[in-house]
């Protein structure tokens, strides 16, 4: 008995020290969150302003999850704004304290094609300012290489080199697993070439989906290399991606001197040369670190020439997956982002509206909300002008439609004018078991949809003439929108998705342009100066955990993780199909009724890798799945 009460005291004095330290984390968390106060903006010094873009390049940045970051379980990869990487580069195309412009492209993760070819744009305009930009990277990917190819000068490292692997890639497909637990996938959808539902449906594409993703591709990666050949005519970059092998055979093997031979990079070095050699541009830093140079940070730049938030031409972005309710930046919630314009348009004295889209779309009826309060906008007589990023595709037209105008890129994705809805049922998977299910019913649709004893014909008859009543709709929206007939819009429709070249000659979008020639066309149409033009972003402001989380993350930051080799980068960004597999499923189980999404588009927007919560996750559910 006396070893039973020994042990028991033992277990109690474990859990009561346990108790005290959770509280002191906690309450430590909690005063340096309510003591931190976000520091003024610094003094920027004299020298290079660097860029070490590790992450991604997005149109709107999510809010960093602090307690994710505490438990370290949150996603690894940055994100970057794009319209403020773009302003910091056009402030220093003319500050005299910036002797040169740095990328360091070690740990970028890319982004979208719309996005990485305006940060090229913006290169080209600092070198016109005859400012020198040098780029690094131990290797350069597709995306890396579209901004160091407007470099004035391209550093890789003697063990790196240039893989290009071109547009084009796997998706997932389910139908074999779910026939072997015996899932049954009822699919309702419009559009020939509506390819969303395929992974649940079929072991492969379909000979329409493959024809149009495949057109998709090639017009993005002609775009890609003749962005190359014009921002480096000197790199004979059509030949060393037409036959990579004799690139590599011609140096045995020395992928980093077969780029330098085909004049894709000027100078092979370590990052300690390359050091070296800004240093003698912008001046020698005071760190004892071989290669130091002189340098401006990022952060602290963009944060002393950010714009006051007080203008009269309201921009709304629209970015991430279109979903039903509230939800924080970076994905795009009919609630939060319609409360948000609504608040704007009776708060503030706003004379237009930009709506910035970057989104393949998601949930019709979070759509069509965001639909009606931009609708809201033009009652109120502003001119409504849409600014396509890198895709604005199905829900992300849906919600253009409103336009007085719509601008995009030739590499913006868009159209996939289709709707589908999908629900699994498991009677099959009950079955294997040895379960079944019985009940009574007063009516053919008592109980529907059943998920555990399966859908009726009459069910399944309904929730089909909705979905193509909801296409009739989106068709009627667009044709109403483009000054089209609906037949018109119905054979450009169908569910296909179009590059914005394509776009614009069939007439989805009007021009051809940016956010800023939008700003500037929504200025002009409220009778305003596009000069003295200025904005006010209608977004949520960053609440004060956010700040602190984001500041610890700066304080945080650490690139030793980053995948410097062909294999290990390559792993890193093929670990994003754990995540699109645990966003497959989740929209198969629990995803919004009729849906307007596009599933070429996630291919080609800024790449989310997955965090060790969600690898972990897809772990648990494969793990389930074999046992």
């Amino acid at each position: 008995m006396a070893f039973v009460k020994g042990a028991w005291r033992i277990l109690v004095a474990i859990k009561d020290g346990l108790v005290l330290l959770f509280l002191l984390l906690f309450f430590g968390a909690l005063y340096a969150a309510l003591s931190w106060s976000p520091k003024p903006a610094q003094t920027v010094s004299s020298g290079a302003l660097l860029l070490d873009l590790d992450g991604t390049i997005v149109e709107q940045p999510a809010e960093v999850d602090y307690l994710s970051m505490l438990s370290g379980s949150g996603p690894q990869a940055r994100e970057y704004r794009l319209s403020d990487v773009v302003m910091a580069l056009d402030a220093a195309r003319t500050d005299a304290k910036v002797k040169a412009v740095v990328l360091n492209l070690d740990g970028f993760m890319g982004g979208g094609q719309v996005a990485l070819t305006r940060v090229g744009a913006a290169l080209d305009a600092v070198r016109a300012a005859r400012k020198p930009v040098l780029a690094y990277a131990t290797l350069y990917s597709d995306a890396s290489y579209l901004l160091a190819a407007h470099a004035s000068e391209t550093w890789s490292d003697p063990f790196g080199g240039v893989a290009i692997l071109g547009k084009g890639g796997s998706n997932l497909y389910y139908k074999g697993l779910i026939d072997k637990l015996g899932v049954n996938t009822h699919v309702y959808r419009v559009g020939t070439y509506k390819s969303f539902v395929e992974p649940f449906t079929r072991t492969d594409q379909s000979p329409e989906a493959k024809q149009a993703n495949q057109a998709l591709a090639g017009a993005l990666w002609q775009n890609w290399l003749d962005d190359v050949a014009k921002a480096r005519p000197q790199a004979k970059i059509a030949a060393y991606v037409r036959d990579p092998v004799a690139a590599a055979r011609a140096t045995g093997g020395d992928m980093a001197k077969a780029a330098l031979n085909a004049g894709l990079v000027d100078k092979l070095g370590d990052e300690a040369a390359f050091g070296d050699r800004v240093a003698a541009l912008s001046g020698v830093s005071t760190s004892k670190k071989p290669g130091a140079f002189a340098s401006i940070d990022y952060a602290t730049y963009v944060k002393a020439r950010r714009p006051t938030n007080d203008g009269q031409i309201g921009v709304l972005t629209i970015a991430g997956n279109i979903v039903d309710g509230e939800a924080g930046p970076g994905t795009a919630a009919g609630d939060t982002i319609s409360n948000l314009l609504l608040t704007a348009l009776d708060e503030k004295d706003l004379k237009a509206l930009v709506v910035r889209v970057d989104s393949p779309g998601g949930s019709v009826m979070a759509s069509e909300k965001i639909r009606g309060a931009i609708l809201r906008a033009k009652a109120a007589g502003l001119p409504v002008v849409v600014s396509m990023g890198n895709v604005a595709a199905s829900g992300g037209y849906w919600v253009s439609t409103p336009a007085d105008m719509i601008f995009a890129q030739p590499d913006t994705i868009t159209g996939s004018i289709g709707v589908f809805g999908i629900i699994p049922s498991f009677e099959g998977t009950l079955a294997k078991m040895g379960i079944t299910t019985d009940g009574v019913r007063t009516t053919p649709l008592s109980g529907q949809p059943d998920v555990v004893g399966g859908t009726t014909p009459e069910f399944d008859q309904i929730m089909q003439m909705g979905v193509e009543d909801i296409y009739r709709r989106f068709v009627g929206l667009v044709a109403q929108s483009r000054h089209k007939s609906p037949q018109a819009i119905d054979a450009i429709a169908q569910g296909r998705v179009w590059d914005g070249g394509t776009a614009r000659q069939i007439g989805l979008v009007d021009r051809f342009g940016g956010l800023e020639d939008a700003i500037a066309e929504a200025a002009r149409r409220a009778k305003i100066d596009p000069k003295s033009a200025r904005v006010y972003r209608i977004e949520k402001a960053p609440d004060q955990w956010a700040q602190w989380a984001e500041a610890l993350a700066d304080r945080e930051k650490d690139k030793t993780d980053a995948p410097r080799d062909m294999l290990a980068r390559q792993a890193l960004l093929q670990r994003t199909w754990a995540m699109q597999a645990i966003d497959d499923v989740r929209g198969l189980v629990m995803g919004a009724g009729v849906r307007a999404d596009c599933l070429e588009c996630r291919s080609y927007g800024a790449p989310r890798p997955a965090s060790k919560a969600d690898e972990q996750g897809l772990l648990t559910m494969i793990a389930s799945l074999w046992h």
